[in-house]
């Protein structure tokens, strides 16, 4: 059965220096609050997956120092411009990216739910992107003449980590229509969730809530974080805090701004 941790920090254990961390897109579910535990907690050399874009979540590991490897199709703060500590790590040469597509993420992910080696997937053909992944392999398909297709492998993460609306006191986590989440947990050898809440009742024994549940097994750890994704959204729960990200993007335009953000809103809470 997986642990209610009493702290954030405490159910972060599994995410260990130089491990695979594998996260969410910011419409599934980001856990903000966890993030900036790893900051404080100064985690260093993570090679960070995508499923399959980030923003201000990685953004603000890379700037950080947390973060030695990025395996993503896109990075952005969206409206508010390029993640300029992303950008600023890339041009520098401080950050070993791997360029992907959303498809061949969410195939990686989908053959190593299944326990599969690798998946194929016939898009990249054409693509520069062949160029730059070595480890995408085209060949031949077997059962037709003169047919080309890519083979990408599967992915496997040490750890997965997101936010989700809430679990019961079993472990089950309900992840509603957010189900990359469920691949995720299915490919990681460990999964970490924070919640809003904690469900009184049995999840999985609810014929509204079962459908959209990921059952415990598949979970390491839980812990509590109320507004846990903010500032970014909690799709169908709140939305993302304009104000504040708009504040960030500002701040994370420079090392100074950035530090001070840091200072701010992240290691400010150390003593809250």
């Amino acid at each position: 059965m997986p642990r209610i941790a009493p702290s954030i920090e405490d159910a972060l254990a599994a995410v260990t220096d130089g491990c695979v961390l594998a996260v969410a897109r910011e419409v599934s579910g980001v856990a903000m609050a966890a993030t900036c535990a790893l900051v404080r907690r100064e985690t260093r050399n993570l090679h960070l997956i995508a499923l399959p874009t980030s923003s201000m979540q990685a953004d603000l590991l890379i700037g950080a120092g947390c973060v030695t490897a990025l395996e993503t199709s896109a990075v952005s703060l969206g409206e508010f411009g390029p993640a300029p500590r992303f950008a600023a790590a890339v041009i520098a040469g401080a950050l070993r990216m791997r360029d992907a597509t959303c498809p061949a993420l969410h195939a990686a992910f989908q053959a190593g739910e299944r326990g599969e080696p690798f998946a194929p997937l016939r898009g990249l053909i054409g693509s520069d992107i062949l160029k730059y992944r070595i480890d995408w392999k085209v060949i031949d398909n077997p059962f037709a003449a003169d047919d080309p297709i890519v083979l990408v492998p599967a992915i496997r993460p040490d750890v997965a980590l997101f936010h989700a609306p809430m679990a019961d006191r079993a472990g089950n986590v309900w992840i509603g229509r957010q189900r990359e989440l469920a691949t995720m947990a299915h490919a990681a050898e460990k999964t970490v969730v924070t919640v809003e809440r904690i469900h009184p009742g049995d999840l999985l024994a609810d014929p509204v809530l079962a459908a959209g549940t990921l059952p415990g097994f598949y979970i390491d750890a839980i812990a509590l974080a109320e507004r846990g994704a903010w500032p970014l959204p909690l799709p169908d729960h709140y939305p993302a805090d304009q104000e504040h990200l708009a504040e960030y993007a500002r701040l994370a335009a420079t090392p100074d701004g950035f530090a001070r953000y840091l200072e701010r809103y992240v290691h400010a809470s150390r003593a809250a």
